[in-house]
């Protein structure tokens, strides 16, 4: 017989019917007992330091721990210290139950506190519930319930939980820990809540030392003043930068940005697009469009380049600005738009005789007052009507959305191709008037000359009309000169075909540049090669998050352990 059994048989009476505590090398004396009764005892087995204890005929495989005077329960195991109110420790199973302000310790790195807990010594697994806690370095998680594998070093909850850092809340309906490199993956209407923006995503893995977090599926970063939407991405929520690359957007300023890949710097209201560039603005019904876009939201300015291109949408006919960089600044009822280098305009038409489009060095549009500056060797094409000059000014009726005028400064000249040659009309300046979106009326104010081919009802050619006057005005009908009448002229003459010689047909300063015409959208970007697109790089997708379909191990057999406390 095992010497000093009678003592244990003494010690086990008064433990069951005095309640008597037993503390220190009695409680080895227990595990040793239960040891005897099963298995041999393994090298990782749980061990008891402190607490009161006693033995009770509904728990037969259960050591009853409680708190006692030198304060609450201790159980140590493999570099793991618990600490509880009341414990039901199972030396043959290795397992213990802990009620009553359980605290788990592993190191200085881990910390977790709960109402109720479990422990497996054979598996290494632990499992909390009521209050959860889980505290590391750099930021705590709370959660219902919560399952820590201390193996894989890794901890995860399935019905809902809170995870603090030091400048963000985040939930989650399911999420998973990896306590070694510091990361979260998280499921289910996943949210961050920072003072200045909260984050929405289905599916969010977050690295709690860096502060990033990677977005999955239809998600959304909302602040006061922007919204950003993506499949994919990252932000970072302690520098507030973050990069997007599928289906891209950010709504500011009454603006949409949309872009293959997004680069967002909250702090410095700044962003950068690349490839596929789409900018909406609804409050002047414009679409900017290019590969390379830059956003300053506090200067309300945006810079697009690569095939970039400015439509201003109307009911009739949208406009097209195209240019090697484009620049819209201002606030939303003050937009102004910058084209530079190469720049273009095109306005369609029922047909190709009311198409109106130009070309020339840069452009400038102001919304507000609609009007629009070509400079830089302009020439405009509107009906049959070729009109150049230093300057060229559109200008807009913002109430029907139509062309209401153009006027030209200095070295005006309007050519229009006849079968025998060229109608001319040249002067200081050129205003013309629109109606329904068709020239019908032009005034060429001082040194005006002409070279016109005048045909009568049957459009045979009877003469050719060379005057010079201080000014002239021209009537236009179906985009044709139909009358001329002059003012303070020089008297001129109407020449027979035959006796006006060749080289008078042709007005100084006469540049025919037909062959520039745009009389298609695509012909925007006429004589450019594709850009090549800068390639993405993307974010790959994450793992699956697999969590165990059933707890991560089973509690012994025993009967309504909440008894052990109530029992007490």
């Amino acid at each position: 017989m095992w010497p000093g059994s009678s003592y244990f048989l003494y010690f086990c009476f008064l433990g069951f019917f005095l309640g008597t505590p037993l503390h220190g090398w009695t409680q080895n004396l227990v595990s040793e007992s239960d040891s005897l009764a099963g298995p041999p005892k393994k090298a990782n087995q749980v061990r008891v330091t402190s607490g009161y204890f006693e033995k009770k005929p509904e728990f037969p495989e259960a050591v009853i721990y409680s708190r006692d005077a030198n304060g609450p329960v201790h159980i140590v195991h493999d570099g793991v210290d618990m600490w509880c109110n009341q414990a039901l420790v199972y030396f043959k199973e290795n397992f213990v139950k802990a009620f009553g302000d359980v605290l788990v310790q592993q190191g200085d790195t881990i910390e977790m506190r709960s109402a109720y807990g479990e422990y497996n010594g054979n598996t290494s697994l632990a499992f909390a519930a009521g209050g959860v806690m889980l505290k590391e370095p750099t930021s705590s998680l709370e959660a219902d319930t919560l399952y820590f594998d201390r193996v894989k070093q890794q901890a995860y909850y399935r019905s809902g939980g809170t995870v603090r850092d030091t400048s963000s809340v985040l939930t989650s309906q399911v999420g998973k820990l990896y306590t070694e490199n510091k990361k979260y993956e998280f499921s289910g209407s996943v949210v961050i809540e920072n003072p200045e923006y909260t984050v929405h995503a289905p599916r969010l893995d977050f690295y709690s030392e860096s502060g990033l977090a990677y977005l999955y599926g239809d998600s959304r970063i909302e602040s006061p003043s922007s919204t950003i939407y993506c499949e994919r991405g990252y932000y970072n929520t302690r520098s507030n930068r973050g990069h997007f690359v599928k289906n891209s957007r950010v709504d500011y300023n009454q603006r949409i940005l949309f872009g293959d890949s997004i680069y967002f710097d909250r702090g410095l209201g700044y962003a950068a697009a690349s490839n596929n560039i789409k900018l909406i603005d609804s409050t002047n019904k414009m679409v900017v469009r290019g590969h390379y876009a830059e956003v300053f939201k506090d200067k309300d300015s945006v810079y697009i380049t690569n095939r970039a291109v400015a439509i201003s949408v109307q009911e009739q006919d949208s406009i097209y600005i195209h240019a090697d960089t484009l620049r819209v600044t201002g606030p939303p009822q003050m937009r102004v738009i910058r084209g530079f280098h190469e720049a273009r305009m095109f306005k369609p038409g029922k047909s190709l005789a009311e198409r109106t489009s130009g070309r020339c060095d840069s452009i400038v549009v102001f919304q507000d007052r609609g009007l629009t500056k070509m400079l830089g060797r302009p020439v405009l094409w509107t009906g049959d009507q070729q009109i150049t000059g230093d300057t060229i000014h559109l200008i807009q009726d913002q109430i029907n959305n139509e062309l209401d005028s153009l006027k030209v400064f200095d070295n005006a000249f309007m050519i229009q191709e006849d079968i025998d040659g060229f109608n001319q009309v040249k002067g200081a300046q050129l205003i013309g008037r629109f109606t329904q979106n068709k020239l019908d009326t032009i005034d060429v104010i001082k040194n005006s000359q002409v070279v016109y081919y005048s045909r009568d009802d049957k459009k045979k050619l009877v003469g050719i009309n060379n005057t010079v006057a201080s000014s002239m005005q021209l009537y236009i009908k179906e985009q044709k000169i139909s009358g001329i009448r002059f003012i303070n002229k020089v008297p001129g003459k109407v020449y027979p075909p035959s006796e006006f010689p060749e080289n008078a047909r042709i007005l100084p300063g006469f540049i025919w540049r037909g062959k520039e015409r745009l009389f298609f959208k695509d012909d925007l970007f006429g004589g450019k090669t594709f850009p090549a697109l800068k390639p993405i790089r993307g974010i790959e997708l994450p793992q699956e998050l697999m969590l165990p379909d059933h707890e991560p191990f089973g509690s012994p057999a025993t009967n309504d352990d909440a008894s052990a406390e109530q029992d007490k």
